[in-house]
């Protein structure tokens, strides 16, 4: 398995509101190997707020169908005009919200779930 994960730089102040985005998901669960999706927000940052957006797939073969698929390309049109424009998210004073993103890809090599409690 893989975690995927997009490290999401915000205008600070921002970031609860860009994971609110996520909330109404545009069909990645149903994708073919998807198997989960957290969004995190990084507590004690001062300049600026970031969000981790990870998603678990069974293989990269999988994530990588989902980027290739109508369903990404529908998920990530939602940009506005103001968006359009500038390639970046912007808050009601034309100041941009989003301030950059990493994406990386890890290997899952060790997992372990809680134990059950008798």
């Amino acid at each position: 398995m893989i975690v995927v994960t997009n490290t999401i730089k915000v205008k600070k102040g921002h970031g609860e509101e860009v994971a609110e985005r996520f909330q109404k998901t545009k069909g990645i669960e149903h994708t073919a190997g998807f198997v989960r999706m957290e969004v995190m927000l990084t507590e004690s940052l001062v300049e600026y707020d970031e969000l981790k957006v990870c998603t678990t797939w069974e293989n990269k073969a999988s994530f990588e169908g989902w980027v290739n698929s109508d369903s990404f390309r529908q998920a990530h049109a939602h940009r506005g005009n103001k968006q359009a424009e500038s390639g970046k998210a912007q808050d009601g004073e034309g100041e941009r919200i989003m301030l950059g993103s990493h994406l990386t890809t890890h290997r899952i090599l060790v997992a372990r779930a809680a134990a059950a409690i008798v």
